[in-house]
């Protein structure tokens, strides 16, 4: 048995992103010209984009994307340092959104405790 059997996600199926269309062209179309317009240089640069997009792969926890914006963060030009930022953000924002929501816990416990 390969090392790859007996996991959910196989590398290789990351260039098979393009069959997304196979039963709906139309919307798959749509899909990836959004996102090529959202991914081009604007008011952040390519390279911006790409450690956003890294950082929200690793907050989302998307093995494909993780891969792509690794290679797509170092190919315009970001480098270990800031990839390893971007994901550290990620990780706070996490934990933060999640913290935050003890403020609904502490609200139920105090209603329940008057």
């Amino acid at each position: 048995m390969s090392a790859t059997a007996n996991h959910y996600y196989n590398a290789k199926d990351l260039a098979k992103f393009p069959e997304i269309g196979r039963v709906n062209k139309d919307l798959a179309d749509k899909f990836f010209a959004y996102y090529g317009a959202v991914m081009a240089e604007g008011a952040l640069s390519e390279r911006e984009k790409a450690l956003i997009a890294l950082a929200v792969s690793h907050a989302l926890k998307c093995p494909y994307c993780i891969d792509a914006y690794t290679a797509t963060s170092l190919q315009k030009g970001a480098d270990e340092a800031q990839m390893n930022e971007a994901v550290h953000v990620a990780a706070a924002m996490a934990a933060g959104i999640n913290l935050v929501h003890s403020v609904q816990m502490n609200n139920k416990i105090d209603e329940l405790s008057i």
